[in-house]
């Protein structure tokens, strides 16, 4: 790890403030879970219940299984706070720096398991025991994503993974409203649509970083595009399996369902490029100037082999989730 990397996040965080008040909103303002749900006391809350059920009954397969794998995702939160909290130049001991931005992040991100875990169990069609293992296994077999302690690293990671996450909400809560499942697509919606100020804010670390720390931070983002970006959930494994057995049969149903693509990943690969504009970044050494030169390039590549590639049909395969 290079001092300059821990300058550069400590100098970074001395407005982590400004940071939280642009990106997260307030704690006492904010949408909780239950807003979503039926509530405990209604008279009606029976009949909400069964009204939740009826609309999901005639969700597909397909869609149910990516619904849980993303809740099983998002509920392994406990995961992805240890694992931010530990970046070079995030010191625990300064609870108004960046581990504070973290903890804020980590308390809105937590909303959506919750959510989701609450509503999915309403709606009878998922093993929820089943759901629970799978969750349990996932947090307890970690992650190893590539980005060891690095901050730079992390930040592209977070930045490309919280682009993913919205467009995988997004595209559960169109198919839900093609259902008829108006409740179900607005509480994807909502999800979504926090997932892209997380990802706004993460964007933003990293173009501050190519300001202070171009050739660096350059050569980065090409480390991490050279790895490939993995899901935060590739270990992801029902009970009895190996680790990351389910993931690939969660990432086909995705691919049939179009809730996330290969060609979403190309996409997500070119907005960064622009957001960060990285044509046009001065003042990088030669291996960075290489660097950009691959980055660059990289969108045409996964575009051909994504449009080479097709979409899986159904294996027989069983998520042991759902009913």
């Amino acid at each position: 790890m290079k001092t300059n990397r821990i300058e550069v996040m400590q100098f970074l965080g001395q407005n982590i403030e400004g940071e939280i008040e642009e990106y997260l909103k307030d704690i006492d303002t904010n949408w909780q879970p239950s807003d979503f749900l039926p509530k405990n006391n209604d008279p009606e809350f029976t009949n909400e219940i069964k009204e939740i059920q009826e609309q999901c009954r005639e969700l597909p397969y397909d869609y149910m299984a990516v619904l849980v794998g993303d809740i099983i995702t998002e509920e392994a939160l406990p995961t992805y706070e240890s694992w931010l909290i530990d970046i070079e130049g995030i010191s625990k001991a300064e609870p108004q720096g960046w581990s504070k931005w973290i903890r804020r992040w980590t308390a809105e991100e937590n909303r959506h398991g919750d959510l989701l875990n609450k509503y999915i169990y309403l709606s009878g069609r998922v093993d929820m025991k089943q759901m629970e293992i799978t969750t349990q296994h996932l947090i307890a077999d970690g992650m190893e994503i590539g980005t060891a302690r690095d901050p730079y690293r992390n930040f592209v990671y977070t930045s490309f993974q919280e682009l993913a996450t919205n467009i995988s909400h997004r595209r559960t809560a169109t198919i839900a409203k093609n259902h008829d499942n108006v409740q179900l697509s607005k509480i994807c919606g909502v999800i979504a649509a926090d997932e892209m100020r997380h990802a706004k804010a993460y964007k933003s670390f990293v173009t501050k970083i190519f300001e202070l720390d171009p050739s660096e931070m350059m050569l980065a983002f090409e480390d991490m595009m050279r790895k490939k970006i993995v899901m935060p959930a590739h270990f992801m494994r029902q009970q009895g399996e190996k680790i990351g057995q389910s993931w690939s049969h969660f990432s086909d149903a995705a691919q049939r369902l179009g809730v996330y693509t290969s060609i979403d990943y190309t996409q997500i690969l070119e907005s960064l490029i622009k957001d960060w504009n990285i044509e046009s970044i001065g003042n990088l050494t030669g291996a960075a100037e290489k660097g950009r030169d691959y980055l660059m390039a990289l969108p045409e590549r996964f575009r051909k082999v994504a449009e080479r590639s097709s979409i899986k049909s159904p294996l027989d395969y069983k998520f042991n989730w759902i009913y």
